[in-house]
């Protein structure tokens, strides 16, 4: 582990605290750790002591340019110790926390998990509940530690692929809904609406306030509604669409998405695992399928765009098997004006557009839209906006006619060539470490305040 003695003591004493305390968290830094175990109790009081002193720090726009010296001097320290104890031990980690893999926990649980098991090295909930209360400017840096832990499990090729098969599988609340599903033909869960019709399943978004954007509030049941479509046998065909909105200037209408809420995201409303379990949940499973202990559970899906895929809602055409898009629809990545990765896009859209013109929508904000020849790239269909229920009705009529008996086998063909589980897994890995650095940065605060005027907006 890489001494805290790399800088000078009397730094952190210069912010206020004593000499004695420094000294036994330095002293901490040269515990034995042999085996495994002791490594990890090594660590722990190691991590635990620093972030104990970190603690007495005031938020960072209250800090003096002596605390805020120490507070990089220690995140730095702890970020530094944590990398070089995952990166000796993440396999060992992985496998107390998953009883060997017999366990399938997903993300969320890890991370609360390995809380407990090694004190310091991610923050338990109590602290992030904490966390959660602070704007985004405030936010003491927890999550980083985070980030850290998923980049190094998903680094790792037998605990990252064991994670992300257990990130696929059926959540418990679609397993309680699915009776209900199956024999209503519908279920209402907020801020995503799963109805069958005939062959096929309707989710409907809805966050009408918002323009369908996605938040903490609807991330949950986005992936219940996902896992009940998949799930449901006399499903054959899924469709996404976005709900009818309630802006003054689109009132009555239907927007599909307007990416992740900024507001809630600048008032520190939505936290950073929100990215990782956003991309390895729900939208790994309509690109992927659900994982059973039958076996995986595909199925085709259709996006139905209405005024905006911006952002996130984007991101979902790159995993859609047709998108239909009403004429002057815009699609587009905000990721410049936001300063954060825009989840998967790094990864999928130059199989859309090219290599070119993806970097031109990822670093310089380049849109599409519907229409126009460029846009076909991304979409299959344009059509007018009253044309919209008729295009769903043929298409799934399309696709059902002739049976679906290879669909899943296409789906899954044509994901070898693109992008095998390596390759999102490595993905995913560098993923984690940066966004948890992106969501955390003062240029996003910025940015957010320049690009969205986001310190004036209500929640």
């Amino acid at each position: 582990m890489t001494p805290a003695a790399e800088f000078d003591p009397a730094m952190l004493q210069r912010a206020g605290m004593s000499a004695g305390d420094v000294e036994a968290w330095t002293a901490s830094a040269r515990a034995p750790r042999e085996t495994f175990g002791a490594s990890r109790d090594a660590i722990g009081d190691y991590l635990t002591r620093g972030e104990d002193l970190f603690a007495r720090l005031p938020l960072p726009a209250r800090r003096t340019q002596a605390e805020l010296e120490a507070g990089v001097v220690l995140r730095g320290a702890l970020g530094r110790a944590r990398d070089e104890f995952l990166g000796a031990h993440v396999d060992e980690l992985y496998g107390q926390l998953t009883s060997d893999g017999v366990n399938h926990l997903r993300l969320e649980g890890l991370l609360y998990e390995a809380a407990e098991l090694v004190p310091g090295l991610v923050p338990t909930r109590a602290q992030m509940e904490a966390e959660r209360a602070l704007a985004l400017s405030e936010k003491r840096g927890l999550e980083l530690a985070q980030g850290l832990l998923a980049a190094h499990v998903l680094a790792s090729r037998s605990a990252g692929r064991h994670l992300i098969e257990a990130m696929r599988r059926p959540t418990a609340e679609a397993l309680g809904l699915l009776g209900e599903f199956r024999e209503r033909g519908s279920v209402d869960l907020g801020p995503a609406v799963v109805t069958r019709q005939g062959s096929a399943a309707i989710l409907e978004l809805r966050n009408p306030r918002h323009l369908n954007a996605e938040d903490g509030s609807t991330l949950g049941p986005t992936e219940v509604a996902v896992d009940l479509m998949l799930l449901d046998q006399e499903t054959e065909v899924a469709v996404m669409r976005g709900g009818v909105v309630e802006h003054p200037r689109y009132a009555g209408q239907r927007v599909f998405g307007s990416g992740i809420n900024l507001t809630h995201l600048y008032r520190g409303r939505i936290d950073f695992l929100f990215y990782l379990v956003r991309d390895l949940g729900y939208v790994s499973k309509i690109y992927r399928g659900v994982v059973t202990d039958d076996g995986d559970v595909e199925k085709l899906w259709i996006a139905a765009v209405e005024r905006y895929a911006i952002g996130g809602a984007c991101q979902l055409l790159h995993v859609m098997d047709h998108v239909i898009a009403t004429r002057g629809s815009r699609l587009y990545l905000p990721a410049r004006k936001e300063g954060i990765i825009p989840g998967a896009s790094n990864l999928r859209l130059p199989r859309f557009v090219g290599d070119r013109a993806a970097r031109q929508a990822i670093i310089s904000g380049r849109e599409w839209t519907a229409g126009d020849a460029d846009a076909a790239l991304l979409c299959d269909e344009t059509i007018e906006p009253a044309e919209m229920d008729a295009a769903i009705a043929g298409r799934i009529e399309a696709l059902t006619s002739s049976g679906l008996v290879n669909a899943a086998a296409n789906r899954k063909a044509l994901r070898v060539g693109q992008e095998p589980v390596e390759i999102f897994r490595e993905y995913m890995s560098t993923y984690a470490r940066e966004q948890a650095v992106c969501h955390l940065s003062p240029a996003l605060v910025r940015n957010l305040e320049q690009h969205w005027d986001a310190g004036r907006r209500e929640l």
